[in-house]
């Protein structure tokens, strides 16, 4: 079941949150434009649920998207359900899960105001395999017919 963009987070620096902009252009092999972490190896993008957000929020209301780094918000399409090697499309791009979740060598800030931190286990991280404008509302689906290895649809 498709889901849809509710934000698209940017910044300038590594280790702040990021600041949904709205839109944003996806380069290939690359990342998010203007984003501190385009071009990092195979984590060029990182997608986080909306719906695990708002549980998050429940210990700390201030958490919003962006809050964990995550360069794309998704609602209504379970990213937990990917595998590495999974494509999919994010409004006119193509994405290619490279890792689910990550090593934290620090505890975050939110970490030690809520005890817990949601991106190391549930943030997927993607490689940009077709660029391309992604905004707020666009849908998220898996791209069929483009598995590991094969052609983009």
């Amino acid at each position: 079941m498709a889901g849809k963009i509710v934000a698209v987070c940017v910044a300038p620096a590594k280790g702040i949150p990021k600041e949904d902009v709205g839109e944003g252009l996806l380069v290939e092999e690359e990342g998010l434009e203007g984003d501190a972490h385009r071009g990092f190896a195979h984590r060029q993008v990182s997608l986080l649920n909306a719906e695990d957000i708002a549980r998050a929020r429940e210990k700390m209301p201030s958490l919003g998207p962006g809050s964990f780094a995550e360069n794309l918000t998704v609602e209504g399409f379970d990213l937990g359900q990917l595998k590495v090697g999974d494509r999919i499309t994010v409004g006119d791009a193509l994405l290619e899960v490279s890792q689910i979740g990550k090593e934290c060598h620090t505890r975050c800030a939110i970490h030690h105001a809520t005890g817990d931190c949601i991106m190391p286990r549930q943030g997927v991280f993607c490689r940009v395999r077709r660029g391309g404008w992604v905004r707020r509302n666009d849908l998220v689906d898996r791209a069929h017919g483009a598995g590991p290895g094969e052609a983009p649809a």
